[in-house]
């Protein structure tokens, strides 16, 4: 069933529109051992990527049971190191209406708490600092927990199948908030629901998780149940998702300011 094309368009010709092509593809490959449909790209350039419409259709706690087994089978399709780019792609993603990037890691950094201390929390730290929102307190909290993800102290084991597949790092969509989880009505996509907007890297599981229960998903319980009955989550995995939420939290208070500085905090206080 086609429904024809999608087309998104960058005057400025930033280069998030290729970074994300390259991730719907590199998602899209793990579609042949289970994976989530990742909507296809039908061509893209630095200012205009032009991809597979999805028709959208009611959310059911059927289509949730299968989207989480086809997550799970997405990211433990793996990937070659922490904080890698899809592959194809060197760039960095540029968050809409922003200056901010968020970088992919070109060499491999040791560990996960590395990864993300260094490449998602303290690069946001840092332009919110310069900005003024931020002051000295705040930066030495989230110091301070980046020295607790550096030591090791929330690396976690991945989700069983991305093991059992030989990997130690995951394929993730990158920002999979419910918006870009899309409950697709074709009748032939059988995982029930398709990406779209990613901004693809390796890492741990349980973020695009965190990601998914940050800002309300429906049937999230069952997506959760359907993936960890697949793919059981290591021990402690909900006392992590404040953790793996805090840098999409950051990148709000880059994008919209003071309305997301007092819950970023709290939660920051929770792994400081």
């Amino acid at each position: 069933m086609s429904v024809g094309t999608f087309a998104k368009r960058d005057a400025y010709g930033r280069q998030s529109l290729l970074g994300e092509a390259a991730g719907l593809r590199w998602l899209a490959e793990a579609e042949a051992q289970g994976g989530l449909h990742a909507a296809r790209v039908e061509r893209v350039s630095e200012t205009e990527l032009v991809e597979e419409r999805i028709s959208c259709t009611r959310a059911t706690r059927d289509a949730a049971e299968r989207i989480g087994v086809a997550l799970a089978h997405t990211h433990a399709a793996g990937a070659p190191w922490w904080g890698c780019p899809p592959a194809g792609w060197q760039g960095a993603y540029r968050l809409e209406h922003s200056r901010t990037l968020t970088t992919s890691a070109q060499e491999a950094p040791a560990s996960w708490g590395a990864f993300y201390a260094r490449f998602r929390i303290m690069p946001a730290v840092r332009v919110l600092c310069d900005g003024g929102l931020f002051g000295a307190q705040e930066r030495a909290l989230f110091e301070r927990v980046c020295a607790k993800l550096e030591a090791g102290a929330y690396d976690a084991p991945q989700p069983e199948l991305v093991g059992a597949q030989g990997h130690a790092v995951a394929r993730l969509h990158g920002d999979l908030w419910a918006g870009n989880l899309l409950w697709d009505a074709n009748p032939q996509n059988h995982t029930g629901g398709a990406f779209i907007d990613p901004m693809a890297h390796g890492g741990h599981a349980e973020t695009d998780l965190a990601m998914l229960a940050l800002f309300g998903c429906s049937f999230l319980d069952t997506i959760l149940a359907s993936y960890d009955e697949l793919s059981p989550l290591a021990d402690g995995w909900r006392e992590r998702v404040g953790l793996h939420q805090l840098s999409p939290l950051l990148l709000h208070c880059v994008l919209f300011g003071g309305h997301y500085v007092g819950e970023t905090l709290r939660v920051a206080r929770g792994y400081a």
